[in-house]
């Protein structure tokens, strides 16, 4: 059996077709992890951004809370009528009721 010689011109470009598209594959495949990694980090960045937020938001829940609990009490909230619209605070007025047991029936 006799083999073909392949010429060095086709040598050469045979080896230069697969320099070329194995450069080519490098330079995709690297194009392509650098695009997923930066896609990670924008959505690792995200994901602080939205942490730091709800922890404002819990943060701002929770004096709005005690803000509430404040103002619901009853001398905080006679305080403020005095104070704020001039509201005049009457003493509550005390009844004392006598009952009188008739004997003569």
């Amino acid at each position: 059996m006799h083999r073909k010689r392949i010429s060095k011109k086709s040598k050469n470009i045979i080896q230069g077709l697969i320099f070329f598209f194995s450069t080519a594959g490098i330079i995709s495949s690297l194009i392509i992890y650098l695009w997923v990694y930066t896609e990670i980090d924008e959505t690792t960045l995200a994901i602080e951004i939205q942490n730091v937020t709800l922890k404002e938001f819990e943060n701002q829940l929770f004096k709005l809370k005690n803000e509430t609990e404040l103002l619901s009490r009853v001398d905080i909230i006679s305080k403020k009528a005095r104070e704020e619209i001039n509201m005049i605070v009457t003493e509550p007025e005390i009844f004392q009721i006598a009952i009188y047991h008739d004997t003569k029936n």
